[in-house]
């Protein structure tokens, strides 16, 4: 084997250990490994940044402003608002949710189809005094079923579609000697008939059967219901002495002590009155009442240490007060505060915004949760300011877990909104513009009609994966050159010698599936289409059924919280752990499989 296979491999099995590890980004390992491919002169310095601006990375990063705009517009919210009926049985309700789901993910990234639906599908099971766990799940796998249907539902139809532009139509052509004429790349709705099977059975499966394989144990509690109601044995009031240190000191000069007993001081009665807010520019008077938030033990440190006295039993019953309010938010992969801490991003100290309490897979904390490392899937627990709370969450990058209330303009919107985005669809399918002028084309009308405000356009694009998509194409393309993915394309087709291509095909399905179960798919898809590619050209038949193969199941990641992001963001909302996923996971992957691949082979033959 030669010195640069030996290399890439060896750095590739290092990405791939770090990625399952889970204790570094994504995006920081990708970069990571990037750069060393680049001193160790496996990756020429003249092809580094390429990824970045191939034609995958720059329609990822177009579709998620495309998939604001939708959002801004209130077109989406008005969908689910008006189909998604909260007095329904849980078998309609599910049903329908994910009939929904996969429909809004055709046409949408599907995470931000989750993001918009999720909040709905919790207002529907407070509803019903059922758990959130009992659907969110089939939501989920629901958005991801419907980003196979077509090119712009999820990032590995894109990158597939941007491989097969690379494939030569003549294999034995020999670039150097002349030009060699490639395919076209896959257009808009050529994953759709694959797509749209491998959906709808998906879908069926999940209404019927699928929900009622997921655990009692995560259907019996209700994570987020349970962190609000916890929180009001956390609060108490105090009252300022004659002789005690804080007379004269406003609420915030205590932040410092408050930090060392960790407790958080979330507002100041005075007279019998609440003052708005969390009154930190206010005086501390001689009978003041502070309201405090934190475990019992740390209400005592707090009290001992600036000579405070309780002002009785009773705890303050009403949390918020005027001029604030709570907001419960769920934490995706990349959100800024991932991997930190609500102390390190002061969010008390620069923005008012008081950290209350997390839920992760059902436990709730309290005790020290301002120095808790928060991580993706977590719900937080926010009070804050009314005026500032949501521009605020969106800021840490947390989604909101309850409805958005929509204003009459934006929904004015709507309509414009969707007949711009279906103009661009249908001028791309009829071949008039390239899809990533079509799609640049709806980004700046979208930002003329003021759809998408300036300020959102690059906080609308999830950059970690534009960073590891960007990193891992020059690695997966210097795989290729030295040779790599032909070796493991010949190892995948000598272990099916002789049983034919159909096996193959199976293989590599299985293979590619149980990848992305545990890596990022973007990062799957990229390693996985050349060693399609090679396949393809040592059965000599047409690589398109093996890179539909690929694209299909890249995409299904159902048996781990981390294999796709959707299941990562219903973690804290549903209650779920990590081993709650398989179950309803491992037959859907199995259904995908056994319908995809007789799917392929009749649209896509060999």
């Amino acid at each position: 084997m030669p010195t640069d296979q030996i290399i890439l491999f060896s750095l590739l099995v290092v990405v791939f250990a770090m990625l399952i590890w889970g204790r570094f980004r994504y995006d920081l390992v990708a970069f990571g490994a990037l750069v060393v491919a680049l001193i160790l002169n496996v990756v020429p310095h003249e092809k580094a940044f390429d990824g970045f601006g191939h034609e995958a990375t720059i329609i990822i990063a177009l579709v998620l402003v495309i998939s604001r705009g939708l959002s801004n517009s209130g077109a989406i919210d008005l969908i689910g608002t008006m189909v998604i009926d909260k007095s329904r049985s849980l078998f309609a309700h599910i049903g329908i949710t994910s009939i929904v789901a996969a429909a809004l993910s055709a046409v949408m990234n599907n995470v931000a189809a989750l993001a918009l639906l999720m909040p709905v599908d919790l207002k529907a099971a407070d509803k019903a005094k059922r758990s959130p766990a009992h659907t969110l799940m089939p939501l989920s796998f629901a958005t991801i079923l419907g980003g196979l249907v077509t090119l712009i539902g999820t990032p590995p139809n894109i990158i597939i579609a941007s491989f097969r532009g690379t494939v030569q139509k003549d294999p034995a052509c020999n670039p150097k000697l002349g030009t060699c004429e490639t395919l076209e790349p896959f257009g808009m709705f050529d994953f759709s008939a694959v797509g749209i099977v491998a959906a709808v059975t998906g879908v069926f499966f999940i209404t019927t059967i699928g929900w009622r394989l997921i655990p009692s144990s995560a259907t019996k509690q209700d994570a987020s219901a349970k962190l609000r109601s916890d929180i009001k044995d956390y609060i108490a009031e105090v009252r300022v002495p004659q002789d005690s240190d804080c007379i004269g000191k406003l609420v915030r000069d205590l932040d410092g002590d408050a930090d060392d007993n960790d407790i958080a001081i979330v507002g100041l009665v005075r007279g019998g009155r609440r003052l708005p807010g969390q009154a930190r520019l206010a005086d501390i008077r001689h009978n003041d009442i502070l309201v405090i938030e934190a475990d019992a033990k740390a209400i005592d440190s707090f009290v001992g240490a600036l000579k405070l006295e309780y002002v009785g039993s009773e705890k303050h019953e009403s949390l918020t007060g005027e001029g604030l309010s709570l907001m419960e938010v769920v934490i995706p992969v990349g959100a800024s505060i991932e991997g930190r801490s609500a102390m390190a991003m002061r969010l008390m100290y620069r923005h008012g915004i008081l950290l209350l309490g997390v839920s992760r897979q059902g436990r709730r904390f309290h005790e020290r949760v301002r120095k808790l490392t928060i991580k993706a899937g977590d719900v937080l627990l926010l009070l804050g300011p009314n005026e500032s709370l949501g521009e605020i969450a969106g800021w840490i990058g947390g989604l909101p877990l309850k409805e958005r209330e929509l204003q009459v303009a934006q929904r004015q919107k709507a309509s414009l909104a969707v007949a711009l985005f279906a103009g661009a669809i249908a001028l791309a399918s009829f071949n008039i513009l390239h899809l990533p002028t079509a799609l640049a084309a709806v980004c700046v009308l979208f930002v003329l009609f003021n759809i998408v405000p300036m300020r959102e356009i690059y906080t609308s694009i999830e950059w970690p994966v534009i960073v590891l998509l960007g990193s891992m194409i020059p690695i997966g393309a210097a795989l290729e050159s030295s040779g790599g993915t032909a070796l493991i394309a010949n190892n995948i087709v000598n272990l099916a010698a002789g049983y034919g291509p159909m096996i193959v095909l199976t293989l590599l399905m299985i293979v590619t599936m149980t990848l992305s179960d545990v890596l990022n798919n973007t990062a799957t898809t990229v390693i996985a289409a050349p060693i399609a590619i090679d396949i393809a050209t040592r059965l000599h038949v047409s690589p398109d059924p093996f890179l539909m193969a690929v694209a299909v199941a890249a995409s299904c990641a159902f048996l781990t919280p981390i294999g796709h992001k959707n299941n990562t963001l219903i973690m804290g909302p549903g209650g779920y752990r990590f081993g709650d996923y398989w179950r309803m996971g491992l037959p859907l992957e199995i259904i995908v499989i056994a319908v995809s691949i007789p799917m392929i082979m009749w649209v896509w033959p060999f």
